[in-house]
């Protein structure tokens, strides 16, 4: 029996983060402070120098000094011109020698007029040369420049020398330090608020979840996505799938292994996912035929910053979304009548109401008497010319919802229909006859005249349906537009009726025309194949 190992430490991902960056951070700060540091100092006493030659220079080219060593001023002003310069440029000394070096000028007053202590080391200077020295005087050791000075005929007539203690060297070298100290411990505290600030939005970012959270719900999701029912299929910005779930590869008729289709480019089995990646546009419910299958297909782009990275494609069978369409069709059209069924009956009952409690029963039973002869008429003339009851109840709900927006709806005393055995087929003709129907009420509604006709035709073989409105009539130039998806004069969301009328005349392989006359109306011709039961009552 194996022993129990200790557990280990599971550090979570927000901890790992700021481990991670604190190191990083922490290790770049040190090394780069290592070869800062090994610089600092020559970089310090450099820029030392260069202060003290230049303030060399200026003292050596001052109308004082100059005048002073040549007799037209009075010595005494170098004295007072050099100590001004030592504390405004904050040096150590000016020291203002004559070609003997002798000393014009001195921080200690008292050494004015003596000669200068390192006469071997200024020796070099008499003879015109500039040059900067580490050597010990009178205020200890410090950098000094030797500066010549000369008069206006170009006569070598003394020497500047300015110095900085080292002792302010050094400390000069240690602030210069002290302010990389300081980067660097800002640096570290500025790296560690970033990681933790880093790793929250992190965090934040993966819904604060962990890794092995999120490939749990990777795994949770992958499962879904090869559960449901539509295809799906996501391609890179190369064009090559990366994705595919098991109802795409059965609708595409696919191999089964999914690890022969990941990889391969997209043009090879839909050429609408490359056109997608082209052009960057999404095309919706298109339809799109494979392999023998008929597909209904939305092909999105995927957008990051303004680019597309690559496309993702849903798509089912269009034959089963034909069926559920038909379905809510369907249902939508028999609530439709059964609503106007039951106003119109709401209507007629709050008459009868009214007859009762005001005593008006002779009135009320010839009321009655009317409503009566006129419903056994309709109904009876309906029943008699259309023996299919289900198609026949539809007829009765349109006509009630027709007169209910004062809209004559008439069914052609010559119109005759079987009962067929096909009930999609009957299915198929509520959804055509009341598309029609619906599009006719609203064309007719604003006519002086608001009439609508159905004449149904029947032979053998088929049906011919032609239904005319008293409208305003058609536009030609909108004749061959108005069988397009979404394509409508009456605002969004519309134009979906006349398309569902083309597709079911095209799935029963018929036909249709239109003839309009503006200002007078418009007809609507539809020819269907339509098989008969053997008996029906005539």
């Amino acid at each position: 029996m194996n022993k129990p190992g200790k557990r280990k430490l599971q550090l979570s991902l927000h901890t790992k983060i700021i481990l991670l960056i604190g190191i990083v951070v922490i290790s770049s700060l040190l090394v780069t402070n290592v070869l800062i540091s090994r610089d600092i100092a020559s970089q310090t006493k450099h820029s030392l120098s260069e202060k003290v030659t230049d303030i060399g220079r200026i003292v050596a080219n001052s109308v004082i000094v100059i005048e002073g060593l040549t007799g037209k001023r009075d010595q005494a002003e170098i004295q007072t011109f050099s100590n001004r310069i030592k504390d405004l440029t904050n040096v150590s000394f000016v020291v203002v020698l004559d070609m003997n070096l002798i000393r014009k000028s001195h921080p200690i007053p008292s050494r004015v007029g003596q000669s200068f202590l390192d006469r071997e080391d200024a020796s070099a200077s008499l003879s015109g040369k500039e040059y900067i020295s580490i050597a010990v005087g009178v205020l200890g050791e410090a950098l000094r420049v030797f500066t010549p000075v000369y008069d206006y005929d170009g006569k070598q007539i003394g020497v500047v020398t300015v110095g900085i203690a080292l002792d302010d060297v050094g400390k000069a070298v240690k602030q210069s330090r002290s302010v990389i100290y300081l980067s660097m411990i800002l640096g570290i505290v500025i790296g560690i608020i970033g990681a933790l600030l880093l790793a929250r939005h992190i965090k934040k970012i993966l819904f604060g979840l962990e890794p092995f959270a999120i490939a749990k719900v990777l795994e949770e999701q992958n499962a879904m996505l090869q559960s449901v029912r539509e295809g799906v299929i996501a391609v890179d910005r190369e064009g090559i799938i990366t994705l595919v779930n098991s109802e795409a590869r059965r609708l595409l008729q696919l191999a089964d292994s999914s690890e022969e289709i990941v990889g391969k480019c997209a043009s090879d089995h839909m050429w609408i996912l490359e056109e997608t990646l082209r052009t960057g546009k999404a095309q919706l419910d298109e339809h799109y035929s494979i392999n023998g299958i008929s597909l209904v297909i939305n092909c999105v782009p995927v957008v990051v910053d303004d680019y597309v990275v690559g496309v993702v494609a849903t798509f089912r069978d269009k034959t089963e979304i034909q069926q559920l369409v038909e379905q809510i069709t369907g249902i939508q059209l028999y609530a439709d009548a059964l609503r106007a069924k039951s106003h119109e009956f709401k209507n007629k009952l709050h008459v009868i109401q009214g007859m009762i409690h005001m005593g008006y029963y002779d009135q009320l039973n010839e009321y009655i008497k009317q409503i009566s002869i006129q419903h056994q008429k309709e109904i009876g003339f309906i029943v008699r010319r259309i023996k299919s009851t289900v198609f026949a109840g539809f007829l009765l709900g349109k006509i009630s919802d027709a007169r209910e927006d004062d809209v004559e709806l008439i069914l052609n005393e010559e119109s005759y229909l079987a009962e067929t055995e096909d009930s999609e087929l009957i299915h198929s003709l509520i959804t055509i006859v009341g598309n029609l129907i619906n599009n006719a009420m609203e064309a007719s509604i604003q006519a002086e005249v608001k009439k609508v006709e159905l004449k149904i035709e029947q032979t053998e073989e088929q049906i011919l349906i032609e239904l005319t409105d008293s409208g305003q009539g058609i536009p030609p130039t909108f004749r061959r537009e108005i069988f397009v998806k979404g394509f409508s004069t009456k605002g969004e969301n519309r134009g979906l009726g006349l398309y569902f009328v083309t597709q079911h005349v095209d799935k029963w392989k018929g036909e249709i025309a239109i003839h309009s006359v503006e200002g007078k109306g418009t007809s609507f011709v539809i020819a269907l194949p339509y098989k008969m039961k053997d008996e029906y009552d005539d």
